[in-house]
């Protein structure tokens, strides 16, 4: 990582933007089911008592209470750890949430294997799969500090249920502070030879990966894609056409993740070879998320090896 980037913490940025949010907004209220200090909510809470909900570790109750509360007109943001608020209530997620249609925010903290010490309890591997599933359900990933402050406020004001995933581990600040679009990715370098796309944690390693790649021969476009459903398929498909290769890299299993789609978005619109970095479908390790991430080969140094195979030179 470059020594001149500032680092954020993305919980610390998801709950000063919901506080933002909430200072404009007297109907979002926040639910926490024994998180909300760990979620970045403890300005929330002290400021607005009234509209902060502790629940304990109940997260399908939560769910369901947070559906009701919609029905109310008010708008609930319910963040705790990735997997407890997606596997773990996922009937709840998908009956009470995305096929009643409600105006629910929920918000998965420490996603992929960023709480790579606690195992694999608390890795979250399939979220992107089994949430972009939901009809209705806009999946978000965001990739650094502004992503997430502009996500959030782009997913208050959007109408429906939201999954949004951030991690653990300070991110570097890489992107403009500027408005999000829900549906929208971004070329954040120019290429020819072939196409990257990544999401959330690993668009910053994609894109320490190009560059070191532009000093062996290897010329790759790089897309940050920050929202997983709906996906940009403009962009992909542009893409696809111009460089004729794609390589997608996530903190998701291979299958059923971003990759996936990128190849069903390929195969509808521009057949292209889709070569998919993310971790094999099996309980990850555990140990510091650095040594992790390197040992998947999804550290800068990794991808670019990988994409190297690809480029052919």
């Amino acid at each position: 990582m470059s020594a001149t980037l500032e680092t954020r913490d993305p919980r610390k940025e998801f709950g000063a933007a919901v506080f933002a949010a909430a200072q404009k907004n007297p109907a979002l209220v926040a639910l926490s089911a024994d998180s909300g200090g760990s979620s970045g909510l403890g300005e929330f809470q002290k400021a607005w008592p009234e509209r902060y909900l502790e629940f304990g570790i109940m997260e399908q109750g939560v769910v369901g209470i947070a559906s009701g509360l919609a029905t109310t007109g008010k708008i609930p943001v319910f963040c705790a750890i990735a997997p407890f608020v997606t596997s773990r209530p996922y009937e709840m997620v998908r009956n009470d949430c995305g096929y009643m249609r409600q105006n629910v925010k929920i918000v998965g903290r420490n996603g992929g294997i960023t709480y790579s010490d606690l195992g694999s309890t608390h890795h979250s591997l399939e979220d992107f799969a089994i949430m972009s599933m939901i009809p209705g359900m806009v999946v978000l990933c965001p990739q650094d500090p502004n992503e997430i402050k502009n996500a959030v406020f782009a997913m208050i004001e959007h109408t429906g249920p939201v999954y949004m995933r951030i991690g653990n581990e300070p991110l570097p600040v890489f992107t403009e502070d500027k408005a999000f679009t829900i549906g929208k990715g971004s070329i954040l370098k120019e290429g020819k030879d072939l196409t990257i796309i990544a999401t959330g944690t690993l668009t910053f390693p994609a894109l320490e990966a190009a560059r070191e790649l532009s000093a062996k021969g290897c010329d790759a476009e790089v897309i940050g894609m920050p929202t997983i459903s709906p996906i940009d398929e403009a962009i992909i498909t542009a893409s696809a056409a111009k460089t004729g290769r794609i390589v997608t890299v996530e903190e998701h299993y291979v299958p059923g993740g971003l990759g996936s789609i990128v190849a069903e978005v390929c195969a509808r619109t521009r057949p292209v070879p889709v070569k998919m970095l993310g971790l094999p479908k099996a309980y990850a390790g555990s140990g510091p998320y650095k040594d992790i991430m390197s040992y998947y080969g999804l550290d800068a140094a990794g991808i670019a090896k990988s994409v190297l195979e690809v480029c052919g030179k």
